[in-house]
């Protein structure tokens, strides 16, 4: 079907059908929903290419990972974007650059943004002053941020309460006597990993104790790290009684160690983790069950999608801010001190 037949089915003109199609925000949103709802009856699917020369969109989303993948959060990220597209005539958009190395990020960045093959662009693990999101402002694309940064200029964003993810597990760990407790955190000059190490300090000051830095270690998620970390520690007398860790896999590491070691986690040992949500790695399935606070990914990947294809269509990014609460699930691997 033609995008004219189909207007003359609808009672409105081809350029309104395809504005409300497109999601362009003068289009009413009653005018929207009723043309939604006359495609899916009909089974109308406007052309791609008619659409993109009519609207002047790219029909693409850019999204910058590094040569290392991202592992689980990237993954359950996209999928949660493949999800909200599903259906869009929108594509996703992935370049490639080598971790940790700036200037080449901008500079992808900077090709994308001006080559006109993407309609916005979605930025992860923010720095404070992100430089990122200055470059992005200054070359007037659309984009949103995963995550928070204290830049000057205005932009979209969504993250989780960070601060509460190590908050909320150290205040647990001190109430049940713990009072030498461990922190892993993730890699360095990061904004969330500032904010929970913030959130740590600050439930430790609760009970007039000063974080030590040889029971803090700011790196990469990665289990072997953890591992080493944990063990270390827990091979030392006095050895830290309790875990807080940043992901899952930092507290495989964590169990592996204890393992290795005859310890038993929550018992001798006490752990609290950040669970991203992977359904192939969950609390439930570790022995012991895993106490966790919980933020899901594929989720964030959707919602982060859905308010950049609104930047796009128009919404102000003073309208696209969003801070998520975490909640602390308790479990078995989180007891009190011996």
């Amino acid at each position: 079907m033609k995008l004219k037949e189909f207007a003359e089915k609808v009672g409105l003109s081809p350029t309104t059908v395809s504005r409300a199609l497109g999601g362009y925000p003068e289009v009413r949103q009653e005018t929207r929903d009723r043309v939604t709802e006359a495609a899916r009856k009909l089974g109308y699917r406007p052309n791609a290419n008619a659409v993109r020369l009519v609207t002047g969109r790219a029909g693409a989303i850019g999204v910058v990972m590094g040569r290392s993948g991202g592992g689980h959060f990237f993954s359950e990220f996209m999928g949660g974007m493949a999800s909200r597209l599903e259906g869009e005539d929108t594509d996703i958009l992935v370049s490639v650059t080598t971790d940790n190395d700036l200037d080449e990020e901008l500079s992808i960045f900077s090709r994308l943004a001006q080559s006109g093959r993407v309609d916005g662009i979605i930025i992860h693990s923010p720095r404070p002053d992100d430089e990122r999101i200055a470059l992005l402002h200054k070359l007037g694309v659309p984009f949103m941020v995963h995550g928070r940064s204290a830049t000057k200029c205005e932009h979209a964003w969504l993250d989780i309460d960070n601060h509460s993810v190590a908050y909320l597990s150290t205040v647990h760990l001190l109430e049940r006597g713990h009072r030498s407790i461990a922190f892993i955190n993730g890699p360095k000059g990061r904004t969330f990993v500032i904010d929970r190490e913030n959130g740590y300090r600050d439930a430790l000051e609760t009970m007039n104790i000063v974080a030590d830095p040889r029971m803090m270690l700011s790196s990469p998620f990665s289990e072997e790290t953890a591992f080493q970390f944990a063990r270390s520690l827990l091979e030392k007398s006095p050895r830290p009684t309790a875990f807080v860790a940043g992901a899952m896999m930092t507290a495989q590491g964590v169990y592996r160690a204890a393992s290795q070691l005859g310890l038993v986690i929550g018992k001798d040992v006490s752990v609290i983790a950040h669970d991203d949500v992977f359904p192939y790695l969950t609390p439930e399935s570790m022995l012991p069950s895993l106490s966790t606070t919980r933020s899901p990914q594929r989720m964030a990947g959707e919602r982060v999608t859905d308010l950049l294809l609104q930047i796009i269509a128009g919404r102000p990014v003073t309208e696209c801010q969003e801070l998520w609460p975490v909640d602390l699930v308790l479990r078995q691997s989180s007891g009190p001190v011996k």
